[in-house]
């Protein structure tokens, strides 16, 4: 029989992460910021969504026609769930690349998202997915893609070969992967504990096996333990795009876009020696050691004027999605963490503090009497969006029309909160994308559905489906037995919640 896994880790599901950087919404601030025309998104493809909440999430909470596939059945099943109970119409199934690539019902996509896939899957089936690009991404069209890249990875990279060897080889007969990928984490360990020559040049390897050990297995077992497992340059991701007539727009990654916090002046100097700009990127990330990318690629880039430019960045909409005082003055780049000006962001924050939309040229009005100009707002948005503090609005009719599917889709994500720990997103119509929402804050937020009241109510309401699954709080690092201690620090927690965070999540339209 062949292999439909490919190589590709099926032994475990994915984890239920959802991932901003797909959000089609997104994308209009940045290629703006660079100077470039981008598409109204109204039909969209995600390739690989994993279990789905990303996609789940985009269907419900915007009006455009969805697409996608993973070859995981249980993972389609339960994406598939998540679309019929919001009923958005998304088309989802589980088929490999190949087969889904010649589907002939698919329609032509203004976005096609992929998050980290590309880095997984052999050349066979990157060769589709470009095909695929090439064929059913229209012209102007955008393609998202994230990937595992050089220099960040080249360290360690033999360390990985020596995790995925030792799973394959010294693995126990008949162990799952997550036994085996503790054992491989021992073993490195234990190799590191005798002092080698390769930790000694290479110190920042121990450092990351110590990162994995706290992580999540079934995120290890796709991030690491695939047959594929490629990091790749941006000149090669360059190569390989090019077949599907794409040109490098810009990152997707928005603190990207502000070269104070990740480049020194001499080093922004000289990137400006380097007149080829796929040559320029690569050499950026030697000197960002760059481990990760989050780009657009588009079909046919065509530049703005700067009439055009200036109106449509003035007509960005925003909205606070943070609670005013747990925004941190300060943003971590390449270069480290920084300390934002105080003069421009604390009068912005403090403008947006009512969790009201506003235009970006609605922001620059009312500071300028701050002696705040445009660009300072530009790179205000750039970094707190960047940051997660503040998220770009759709459209009035837009959010208005996925309201009913968002509310439908929440409470079905706060009912599995009642036996589960893996869902941590809501829907948002008002920014087309998921909100961070833990699983006591679900359950809070389940409570007052059902009509109670206060937050006493609700910590009461979230400890007896805590205490049906023998389940347990920690505060700081320790277990707490007893009821009357767990009642209270639920009790401080919906407190907290109700002040702080509810107002935000009332605002964004999450319920």
């Amino acid at each position: 029989m062949t292999d439909w896994t490919a190589g590709y880790m099926a032994d475990v599901g994915y984890t239920y992460g959802y991932y901003a950087e797909l959000n089609p919404l997104r994308l209009s601030l940045p290629f703006l910021a660079a100077g470039l025309v981008f598409p109204k998104v109204e039909t969209a493809c995600e390739l690989g969504f994993g279990q789905g909440m990303s996609i789940g999430i985009h269907a419900a909470a915007s009006t455009g026609h969805w697409y996608g596939t993973d070859f995981n059945p249980a993972q389609a099943h339960f994406a598939r769930e998540l679309a019929a109970v919001a009923g958005s119409g998304a088309q989802l199934y589980d088929e490999a690349f190949a087969d889904f690539a010649h589907r002939s019902d698919l329609p032509e996509f203004d976005y096609i998202g992929l998050h980290g896939i590309w880095s997984w899957i052999s050349d066979e089936n990157r060769s589709i997915v470009v095909d695929f690009v090439r064929r059913k991404l229209k012209v102007g069209g955008v393609l998202y893609i994230s990937y595992n890249t050089q220099p960040g990875w080249a360290s360690m990279l033999p360390m990985r070969d020596l995790l995925t060897e030792y799973a394959e080889v010294m693995g126990a007969s008949g162990q799952g992967i997550i036994s085996r990928i503790d054992a491989a984490l021992d073993f490195a360990d234990r190799l590191l504990a005798t002092n080698p020559l390769y930790s000694r040049v290479n110190p920042q390897v121990a450092e990351r096996i110590k990162k994995m050990k706290e992580q999540n297995r079934n995120y290890l077992a796709h991030e690491y333990f695939n047959r594929d497992w490629h990091p790749m340059s941006f000149t090669r991701m360059h190569d390989w795009l090019a077949a599907a007539k794409l040109s490098f727009a810009c990152s997707a990654h928005y603190t990207d876009h502000i070269d104070a916090v990740n480049l020194s002046e001499s080093q922004q100097q000289f990137l400006r020696t380097i007149p080829d700009p796929v040559f320029r990127e690569m050499t950026r990330d030697f000197m960002c050691n760059t481990q990760f990318r989050r780009d657009y690629w588009i079909k046919g880039a065509r530049r703005t004027d700067l009439i055009e430019r200036g109106e449509q960045l003035r007509a960005q909409r925003v909205v606070l999605s943070s609670s005013r005082e747990a925004v941190e003055l300060k943003v971590t780049g390449s270069l480290g963490e920084a300390t934002l000006n105080v003069g421009v962001y604390v009068p912005i924050l403090d403008l947006l503090a009512d969790y009201k939309p506003r235009t970006l040229g609605q922001i620059e009005q009312a500071v300028q009497s701050k002696n705040i100009v445009f660009s300072q707002v530009l790179q205000a948005m750039m970094i707190l969006i960047g940051k997660g503090d503040v998220t770009l609005v759709q459209e009035e009719v837009s959010a208005s029309k996925a309201k009913r599917s968002t509310d439908k889709l929440n409470l079905h994500l706060m009912n599995k909160c009642r036996g589960s720990n893996d869902f941590a997103y809501l829907a948002s119509p008002l920014t087309g994308g998921g909100v961070s929402v833990n699983r006591f804050q679900q359950l809070f937020l389940l409570a007052r559905h059902q009509g109670k009241k206060t937050p006493g109510d609700w910590a009461q309401f979230a400890w007896q489906h805590l205490a049906i699954l023998n389940q347990r709080l920690t505060k700081e690092g320790k277990v707490i037995e007893s009821e009357g201690e767990s009642l209270a620090e639920l009790s401080r927690q919906a407190s907290e919640f109700a002040e702080k965070r509810l107002p935000m999540l009332k605002a964004l339209q999450v319920i």
